[in-house]
C-alpha cells in the first residue's frame, strides 16, 4: 500500500460524514464516453456536425430535436453500462455509516445501480424522462424504443430530465448537496478537473481539513487539497474498500 493510499485510508477511518463529489471520470471506468474530451468534441463535429456544448443546448434541443436525439441516444444513453469499483466502494462507504451523500455530474444513474442511496444528481439524469406538455414522467426505455423524437401518447414531445448548457441547475438538489457539504468532515473529489461550473464551485463550501482530490491529471484545486492522488478513481477506491474490509 503505498503512502498515501495509507492515508487517504486513515482520513476515512477518522471521518464520520464524507461527501463523495465525483465526475465523468467515474463513469469513464464503466466505458461511458466523455463527451468533453478531446475526442468527444472532434466526434461529434465530424458526426453531427456541431460541437457538444451546441448539442446539448436548450436553444439546439428546441430548434432541433431531430438532431438532439440521435445524438443524445447514442452518445449518453448508455444503458448497458455497469458500475464500476469506485460506485461500488462509494455505495458500501455509505452501508457502513461512513458516507452521507454522493454528489455527481453524472447522468447515468450508475451510483444508484451499485447501491448508493443518498445520490444528488447536479445535472439530471437519463433514467427520468417528462413530457414537455402535459409533464408525464417516462423511463429511459420509452425513449431508447422510439426512433427519431420521442413523444408523448398525448402528442408532447419528451425531454430527457438532464440539466442542458443554457439552463439552470435543480434548486433542491443543489441546496441538498450544498447542505451536505457543508456538513461534512471529509471531502473526497473524485474524477473530475474540475473545470464545469456551477458545479465545480460547489467544493468551496467545504471548509474542513480533510479534502481529498482523485484524479489521473492535475486539477485548478490541487493546490487546496490536504491530498492529491493522480490515479484512476476506480483504483484507489478498490484499494481503499479492500484495506478497510479487511
Amino acid at each position: 500500500m503505498t503512502d498515501k493510499i495509507s492515508r487517504l485510508c486513515n482520513m476515512i477511518a477518522a471521518s464520520r460524514r464524507i461527501v463523495f463529489f465525483g465526475g465523468a471520470g467515474v463513469s469513464t471506468e464503466s466505458g461511458i464516453p466523455d463527451f468533453r474530451s478531446e475526442d468527444g468534441i472532434f466526434s461529434a463535429i465530424r458526426d453531427y456536425g456541431y460541437p457538444p456544448e451546441e448539442l446539448l443546448s436548450h436553444t439546439f434541443f428546441a430548434r432541433r430535436p431531430d438532431v438532439f436525439f440521435k445524438y443524445y441516444k447514442n452518445l449518453l444513453l448508455c444503458t448497458d453500462a455497469r458500475p464500476n469499483k469506485a460506485h461500488i466502494a462509494l455505495a458500501r462507504l455509505e452501508e457502513l455509516g461512513k458516507l452521507t451523500a454522493v454528489v455527481t455530474q453524472n447522468i447515468d444513474g450508475l451510483h444508484q445501480i451499485a447501491g448508493s442511496k443518498n445520490v444528488y444528481e447536479l445535472h439530471g439524469s437519463i433514467h427520468r424522462n417528462y413530457c414537455t406538455k402535459c409533464h408525464r414522467f417516462f423511463d429511459v426505455e420509452y425513449v431508447k424504443k422510439h426512433s427519431g423524437i420521442p413523444y408523448c401518447p398525448c402528442g408532447g414531445m419528451i425531454k430527457p430530465d438532464v440539466v442542458l448548457y443554457e439552463e439552470s441547475l435543480d434548486m433542491d438538489t443543489m441546496q441538498g448537496a450544498m447542505t451536505h457539504i457543508l456538513r461534512a468532515d471529509m471531502l473526497i473529489v473524485g474524477g473530475t478537473s474540475l473545470q464545469v461550473y456551477p458545479a465545480a464551485g460547489f467544493i468551496s463550501y467545504y471548509s474542513g481539513d480533510k479534502m481529498v482530490l482523485i484524479n489521473k491529471s492535475s486539477t485548478p484545486f490541487d493546490s487546496n487539497a490536504d491530498l492529491v492522488i493522480n490515479e484512476p478513481i476506480g483504483i484507489v477506491m478498490n484499494q481503499i474498500m479492500t484495506a478497510i474490509d479487511h
